[in-house]
């Protein structure tokens, strides 16, 4: 009997529901006058209008030419929109497509896109694009991760409000357990089993964990700024080497987009200015900031393999599941995914969410960072190109996971392994905080 989660006409309809959410989501955040989309709001984000027409170029070159094996439609801009021959900072001075032209490309695009997916054969082919659609599947989650790029280019960029969405449900103080205990033995990491997950989060192996602590709840702005009151910005002991020189270089004192009026804290979100909401977690914070502030806490920041097995293992069958609730696709109720706010919710929120340890906002609302080191899994193999993993492989990046608010669930799920320099604030990112079983708490 076939699998009902890879039939092929239900991935199909699913690979086609992806795609035009994503494309929804493209289009609202592309909706802003020719200047804001050709200009460049920070020299770390690429304008608006390039990734507008790499998504259409990416769809292309992936769904037209190597799945349908058509001829290229504008081969004389592949180089243009080739995110590894032309940094951000440089992508402003080239001859891109002006916003109309992008627009008719990537609908152009679309279109022949999706006459392949109509036609395309979901297994029985040996073509590893295409088995269970996973191709179709790689290039929506490609599409939503360039939207959450550009969700981060609008929190960058000054001017008018151009975005809105209503704000998650208020939720009662989480009045639960500080921490929870996850006991050591080994779990099942990783995943063969997802049609659709990418080469870094393969193949399925098993890990040995020692037990540990997590937090319940993800770092709130309420405890961050007890960490800052209590000097933490300016006490060499909480900060790693290369952190206390970054914060001395850059004059940090605060999460990116705060600042102090009078006796408060406020902050600036998509252009709205606010008091900094006490119960949320905290975000745009960088590796470094969130691991002083784990020392300084008495505590660290949890390894990938614990973020994990907090997140998938299921103690009473022993098996990891594809989210912390279970296998179903994630639900409104279930986490804070696609845009749908524009912030987090509060600490505690979504307790149908919640994994079988009780850990709480393990998908969704923010980005967690890890102590680790992206890398390779045992037994990794690169597939379909060695620029989505391999190439970043190294001490150079640290791991987040778990999403954010701006990650739609086609890019998130239990095994979704992110990854970027630990310098790095503008993103989405917050953190919670482990300790090891016997471990001293300082504050």
């Amino acid at each position: 009997m076939t699998d009902p989660a890879l039939d092929p006409e239900a991935l199909r309809e699913r690979a086609l529901a992806a795609l035009t959410t994503a494309r929804a989501r493209t289009a609202l955040l592309t909706t802003v006058d020719d200047p804001e989309l050709t200009a460049q709001h920070s020299p770390l984000m690429s304008p608006l209008v390039w990734d507008l027409a790499h998504i259409g170029n990416q769809e292309e070159m992936w769904l037209l030419r190597a799945v349908a094996g058509r001829e290229a439609m504008r081969p004389e801009i592949d180089g243009l929109y080739d995110a590894f021959e032309h940094s951000r900072a440089e992508r402003p001075s080239l001859p891109l497509l002006p916003p109309d032209e992008a627009r008719k490309y990537a609908a152009e695009v679309r279109g022949r896109a999706l006459d392949v997916l109509e036609s395309a054969a979901f297994e029985g082919t040996g073509a590893r694009l295409t088995e269970a659609g996973f191709a179709f599947g790689m290039i929506a989650q490609h599409e939503q991760q360039h939207d959450e790029t550009m969700l981060i280019t609008h929190q960058l960029r000054k001017g008018a409000v151009v975005l809105s969405a209503p704000d998650p449900e208020p939720a009662p103080p989480f009045t639960g357990p500080a921490e929870v205990l996850v006991p050591g033995g080994p779990f099942t990491m990783g995943t063969s089993a997802e049609p659709w997950a990418l080469d870094n989060e393969r193949p399925a192996h098993r890990r040995e964990v020692a037990s540990f602590f997590i937090d319940t709840v993800p770092v709130t702005n309420a405890a961050y700024q007890r960490f800052i009151e209590d000097g933490g910005y300016d006490d060499q002991r909480w900060w790693t080497p290369e952190g206390w020189a970054h914060v001395r270089q850059h004059s940090l004192y605060a999460p990116q987009f705060w600042f102090r009026d009078g006796g408060q804290w406020l902050r600036r979100r998509f252009g709205v200015t606010e008091v900094v909401p006490p119960d949320e977690p905290v975000v745009h914070v960088c590796w470094y900031e969130a691991d002083a502030y784990a020392r300084w806490a008495g505590r660290r920041l949890p390894t990938e393999e614990e973020w994990e097995k907090a997140a998938r293992h299921d103690p009473a069958t022993g098996r990891s599941t594809r989210y912390p609730w279970g296998d179903a696709d994630p639900a409104p109720e279930h986490a804070n995914l696609g845009q749908r706010h524009l912030r987090p919710a509060p600490a505690g929120s979504y307790p149908a969410g919640e994994s079988p340890f009780g850990v709480r906002q393990l998908i969704g609302d923010v980005w967690e960072w890890t102590a680790s080191d992206f890398a390779p899994y045992p037994g990794f193999s690169m597939f379909p190109y060695k620029e989505y993993s391999e190439v970043f492989f190294g001490p150079e990046y640290k791991v987040l996971r778990g999403g954010s608010f701006a990650v739609d669930a086609v890019a998130c799920r239990g095994t979704f392994r992110n990854w970027d320099y630990p310098i790095r604030r503008q993103i989405f990112s917050g953190f919670r905080t482990a300790r090891t079983p016997g471990a001293s708490e300082a504050v």
